[in-house]
């Protein structure tokens, strides 16, 4: 480390430990495990390393809303990582330490440094932080002091900071105005509305703070959905889910819904009636959400952490930051897409996952992709894939997508996805068995023209007796199902429908625990999926699935629009 070298403190404190780096970021939801510490995202370059104690270094962290759950759950049982540095913008992490040291007095140091510093302290084997330096390797790099806040409040948030109107709402424009500061925000925006991620039981943080945010009278102030929750709420007891889970699970959802939100359940509430408009500030949470309404309605939010969604729509109030600012909605890279013959469902999610690789950090533009017409389901697979290996809140894609003509920069960095690129992320994200037991549809939560295209692939024939076939979806769409015989159709062919649930919080027993392999057409799923449930996972078409739950088995082969 040279002497001009220095980091900038987003939260403060102190500590020491061994230095874990590097180059590629991390969702802590569905890549570290909240009960050891443990990277279990098998795709990761860190997978198997253990973070407690550590001073974790990486460019920023990437994939669920969530992670800031997880952090939090790890900081208040003592297996959190000792720091975090980043290089670049990071809310997600930073939003779980500023609750931490905010609501329960853990602080948690993080800092943000620039590329040159990060690389060289990524180099040191260990290193102390204080609140003015960062020693390692016998050198010491000065700590700038966290950013003094400027904005720009109106009477009523700063009679809210007052407490005006209750602890609760206090606590939350505190939370708020703390993360406008780190964002840079010079004033707060309206918003028109919420959706809220962290009734997701991600871990025993997320029900202290929904209940105690509760117990202390929180209302929400706009309309507010909830995404998936980790049971199914009715039914759970039946189920055979042990109530140390189920009960804290049902808590956590309840405690939202007393706060005044809607208990619509749904990780895609772009389906719901209440989707927002094209130019709508909006506060949403979920990364696949986030990113559907800003590259597809044209709405317009952050991908905002758990807890930071509830303060919002508390509040009613957001920082006016990122992309809520046409500026900052614009390409930073261009990826030209080599569009093979004939491509099937598969090829969306494969294409989303390999854009988010291309740029885990920046907003792209996709070309090349027009002429094959994507659906609304394509580009609900495309963004959920994206979002599960990028950090940023949208894309375009050129001649499909609102805000696609002009959106890229002058001097735009260029990427490319080749045949040969789709090929090895095929293999990579479908090795495997070929005989499978549980087909997993529904990451995010399946439409009802994706029930119908499955009733119809299916044709009345009967899943296999060694297969399970569950499709998640949100109760709108089971309601739709049901109306028009849809749900009959696939219940006949041993379909199970699942509600509240989506595959990224499904545990045994509602996820069958005979189950050694399954195959899913999500790509979001694909990658978070051994992980979480710790089985082998396929990759397909729901053509592949369809093949797999009537035989037990599908050819581990690329597809024929890739050979």
């Amino acid at each position: 480390m040279s002497a001009p070298m220095h980091a900038s403190s987003i939260l403060g404190g102190t500590a020491d430990g061994p230095i874990v780096a590097t180059v590629e970021p991390l969702s802590f939801w569905g890549g570290v495990s909240p009960s050891t510490g443990t990277v279990i995202d098998v795709h990761h370059p860190l997978h198997g390393a253990c973070l407690t104690g550590a001073i974790l270094m990486m460019p920023s962290s990437r994939g669920s809303c969530t992670g800031s759950g997880v952090l939090l759950d790890l900081i208040l049982t003592g297996r959190a990582p000792a720091a975090l540095i980043f290089c670049e913008a990071e809310d997600v992490l930073t939003l779980g330490a500023l609750i931490a040291a905010e609501m329960f007095g853990k602080p948690l140091p993080v800092l943000r440094l620039t590329p040159e510093s990060f690389a060289a302290l990524s180099r040191a084997k260990t290193a102390r932080i204080t609140a003015t330096s960062v020693e390692a390797d016998g050198a010491t790099m000065p700590v700038m002091p966290p950013r003094i806040s400027t904005l720009d409040l109106s009477d009523t948030d700063r009679a809210i900071l007052e407490g005006s109107q209750g602890l609760a709402i206090q606590q939350a424009m505190r939370i708020i105005c703390a993360m406008a500061a780190q964002q840079g925000a010079n004033r707060l925006i309206d918003v028109t509305q919420g959706h809220i991620d962290g009734c997701i039981y991600a871990s025993p943080a997320n029900l202290v703070f929904a209940e105690r945010m509760a117990e202390m009278g929180a209302q929400v102030h706009v309309p507010t959905t909830m995404n998936a929750i980790s049971v199914d709420h009715a039914n759970w007891r039946a189920q055979g889910v042990p109530a140390s889970f189920g009960d804290p699970a049902a808590r956590l959802a309840d405690a939202y819904v007393r706060m005044g939100c809607r208990p619509t359940f749904t990780c895609s509430p772009y389906l719901l009636a209440s989707a927002p408009q094209a130019g709508e500030a909006i506060a949403w949470a979920e990364s696949n959400a986030v990113i559907f309404a800003n590259s597809v309605l044209g709405a317009r939010t952050p991908k905002h952490p758990d807890f930071l969604d509830l303060c919002i729509a508390l509040t009613g109030r957001a920082p006016l930051s990122g992309v809520y600012l046409a500026e900052n909605r614009r390409a930073r890279c261009i990826i030209d897409v080599e569009l093979p013959d004939n491509v099937d469902d598969a090829f969306w999610p494969l294409i989303g996952y390999l854009a988010g690789h291309a740029a885990p950090d920046r907003i792209p533009l996709l070309r090349g992709l027009v002429s094959a017409k994507p659906s609304i389901d394509d580009l609900k697979a495309l963004c959920a894939a994206f979002g599960t290996t990028s950090a940023a809140p949208m894309l375009h894609v050129e001649g499909v997508t609102p805000e696609a003509e002009g959106a890229a920069i002058d001097g735009a960095e260029r990427k490319a996805i080749t045949r040969a690129g789709m090929a090895e992320a095929w293999t990579r994200l479908n090795s495997g068995p070929e005989t499978v037991e549980l087909v997993a549809i529904g990451s995010p939560h399946a439409s009802l023209g994706e029930c119908r295209v499955l009733a119809a692939a299916l044709a009345g024939r009967k899943r296999h007796p060694d297969v399970a076939v569950i499709v998640t979806a949100g109760h709108q769409v089971i309601t739709e199902a049901r109306d028009d015989g849809t749900l009959a159709s696939l219940e006949q062919s041993g379909v199970r429908i699942v509600p509240d649930l989506c595959w990224c919080s499904i545990s045994e027993p509602v996820f069958p625990a005979r189950t050694r392999t399954l195959i899913t057409n999500s790509g979001k799923y694909a990658h978070y999926g051994p992980g979480l449930s710790n089985r082998v996972v396929r990759f397909g078409s729901l053509a592949d699935c369809v093949e797999a739950a009537v035989t037990g088995r599908v050819p581990a082969r690329l597809p024929r629009w890739l050979r």
